[in-house]
């Protein structure tokens, strides 16, 4: 997984290959691949915000 892409691109990307597995527009092996590619989006994105929440909560301890 690409270290420099942020939450955004990221999400961008996953509605990407959700659009495309609606369509019915990939084969059998590119689905295989946009899956696995899906799953490294969404754990990319759930740490993100996982960091960011943690970020969020000690701020507002520090007051």
């Amino acid at each position: 997984m690409n270290k420099q892409m942020n939450y955004e691109k990221a999400i961008t990307e996953l509605e990407a290959i959700v659009d495309r597995m609606e369509q019915g527009s990939l084969d059998l092996d590119s689905l295989t691949a946009e899956l696995k590619r899906a799953q490294s989006l969404i754990k990319l994105c759930r740490s993100r915000i996982k960091k960011t929440d943690d970020e969020i909560a000690k701020l507002l301890s520090d007051e």
